[in-house]
């Protein structure tokens, strides 16, 4: 991913030395750990950046802390091993994409374009200082960057509702509640999505499997037309839109813009799923 305001420009940080093969004893002391000197420093540095961007954020860009979102996220956990977020789910959607696309980006370099990023936002800030007690503990969830950057709501467990519980895929909970007829599996929220567009939505094939066992509206639209289909092929969910066309989905239904569902994906596989099945509706 290419830096909206800076180039890497600054040299790897890494060093590496081939250890002794002899069994000197004297020779321990000197070896190098997995870990060098410079490696050392460069993470102190990281982490002293991280902690000085907490009093930045009001000179950041949205697309600074991005970029610096994402190279937090290969610093501290490796290439992106998570799910693509929801359709709706701008937010997480942009954090994600900037996650990705550092591709297999070493930690050293993840770290030294960070460092460079935060120094570029305050020319005067020397990583070599101390910073401040108060502001290396104030890291919140996945760094300073991340948690004044998107802040996921937390929810007690008592004032969960059904549509929380089906975010989360808690299939026992939503199976239990439905079986005791205390909730409609066709009940909508305030936005007329119904829990087959949530569990769609977040890519919670099991729950949609179990909310069309319970006769599910498969062809529900919600306040914009959109069906479960829509929401599937939107979130590039290939497997969900397969088992929704299976099960009777309709890939005929136009939302309130006039779209197919075939026409909100950006997936060819999915588009191609789609198509043939239109085809054969048509």
């Amino acid at each position: 991913m290419a830096s909206p305001f800076l180039s890497a420009g600054a040299t790897t940080g890494d060093s590496s030395g081939e250890m002794s093969s002899g069994d000197d004893s004297g020779d321990v002391d000197s070896l190098q750990s997995p870990e060098t000197e410079a490696s050392k420093r460069l993470t102190e540095q990281f982490e002293k950046a991280a902690a000085h961007l907490q009093g930045l954020i009001h000179v950041a860009s949205r697309e600074q802390l991005l970029y610096l979102y994402a190279r937090y996220k290969q610093v501290k956990v490796g290439n992106c091993n998570t799910a693509k977020p929801s359709f709706f789910d701008f937010e997480g959607k942009q954090k994600w994409e900037a996650w990705k696309a550092l591709g297999g980006s070493s930690r050293s370099q993840a770290m030294q374009e960070y460092v460079a990023a935060v120094k570029s936002l305050d020319p005067g800030w020397n990583p070599q200082l101390s910073e401040k007690k108060g502001k290396e503990a104030n890291t919140g969830f996945g760094g300073p960057v991340v948690s004044s950057l998107y802040h996921e709501e937390i929810i007690r467990e008592e004032d969960k509702n059904i549509f929380d519980y089906c975010r989360e895929n808690n299939i026992d909970h939503i199976t239990k509640v439905i079986k005791s007829k205390n909730v409609d599996v066709n009940m909508k929220d305030e936005e007329g999505r119904a829990l087959l567009h949530w569990a769609c939505d977040r890519g919670h094939k099991e729950l949609v499997t179990v909310l069309l066992q319970y006769r599910a509206d498969i062809n529900c639209q919600d306040n914009e037309g959109q069906t479960a289909l829509h929401y599937a092929a939107a979130c590039e969910f290939l497997d969900i839109v397969e088992l929704l066309l299976q099960s009777g989905a309709d890939p005929m239904l136009r939302d309130q813009d006039g779209c197919l569902p075939e026409e909100v994906t950006g997936c060819k596989a999915v588009s191609l799923v789609l198509q043939q099945h239109t085809t054969g509706k048509a």
